[in-house]
């Protein structure tokens, strides 16, 4: 689909109907699962990414602004050492933190191209638009897409870089992280490069506190999932009837978040004709957020296939962005 300026493209890779057809997969599957749990992608509706903005400017919060006073810190280190031509990012949303990556990238003088992929059309519209007025010369070139398995849609030629940032890949299980980077690499020629950021294992107190806020904005977050449901599906969730939970996971190194039902509960799903009983007590994994050590993401890098070159972290180790190159 080709847009006014013939410098922007938008490929929808991923229909409305898709995603509907996967919700209604995805809570079937988690709602009947022995323990239950929901994928945290079902957070981001209007309200939902509403409430994690909210999140990242309290104070407890110190992933999203540690990851970007570290990528204003190492941007010029990081555009030199990749002199890529084309810079994609994965999840990309409003595009607010790549516009450093572009700004440096811009200054090198090899940057020609940007490729935002996200799973919202409207959003990927958005932010194609400010970008044209931005950056008038760029080949804006957006992907509607799953990052775990539409990347095969990805523009080809150049030298690409494929920045995926926010720590997100801890959202990510084990197998499906090393599936993650399987693809990733497996569209990647050899010498193009992934940007990745990390949150990494500090203490405990610090990272729980960023999960369990004390003014509740968290907690709301979480229970915004259920009224997902009950407006996609026609479920009959009591979302104040379930206690936001935060956990440390010590021998997985993930927080853990969960919803605990305060009383027994039986809840309607209608579009998918399910009953789902709660016992009181009970709880329901919706996240987990895994955190890294440095010898941890050498080690699944390289099992991907990459080879790490660069790494920068904050002074107080509780961020990393690395580059390392396709081999």
């Amino acid at each position: 689909m080709t847009r006014p300026n013939r410098l922007t493209e938008l490929d929808v890779h991923l229909t409305a109907a898709d995603a509907e057809a996967e919700l209604r997969a995805d809570a079937r599957a988690g709602l009947t699962a022995v323990p239950k749990e929901l994928p945290p992608k079902y957070f981001y509706d209007a309200r939902g990414s509403e409430l994690f903005e909210k999140i990242t400017e309290l104070p407890e919060y110190y992933p999203t602004r540690t990851e970007r006073a570290l990528l204003e810190e190492s941007v010029a280190e990081i555009a030199e050492a990749s002199g890529a031509d084309t810079v994609v990012e994965l999840g990309s949303g409003s595009s607010a933190k790549t516009r450093l990556l572009l700004d440096a990238f811009r200054a090198t003088g090899s940057l020609r191209r940007y490729v935002p992929q996200d799973v919202s059309e409207a959003a990927l519209r958005g932010a194609l638009e400010a970008l044209e007025g931005e950056y008038p010369d760029l080949e804006l070139h957006g992907v509607v897409g799953d990052f775990t398995k539409d990347l095969a849609g990805l523009p080809t030629g150049g030298r690409r870089m494929i920045a995926f940032l926010g720590g997100t890949i801890g959202n990510l299980r084990p197998a499906e992280r090393a599936a993650f980077l399987a693809h990733v690499r497996s569209v990647l020629e050899p010498g193009e490069q992934l940007l990745l950021g990390t949150g990494l294992v500090i203490d405990e107190p610090t990272l729980l506190a960023a999960y369990d806020d004390a003014a509740g904005v968290t907690a709301e977050f979480n229970r915004n999932v259920l009224y997902v449901l009950n407006r996609e599906l026609h479920a009959d969730f009591v979302p104040e009837a379930f206690a936001h939970v935060a956990a440390w996971e010590a021998e997985d190194e993930w927080i853990e978040m969960r919803l605990r039902a305060e009383k027994a509960m039986r809840v309607r799903v209608e579009e998918l004709d399910l009953t789902v009983d709660f016992a009181e007590g009970e709880e329901m994994r919706t996240e987990i957020s895994a955190k890294f050590r440095p010898e941890g993401v050498r080690e699944m890098l390289a099992e991907a296939g990459f080879d790490l070159g660069r790494w920068w972290s904050d002074e107080d180790r509780r961020f990393a962005l690395s580059l390392a190159t396709a081999v």
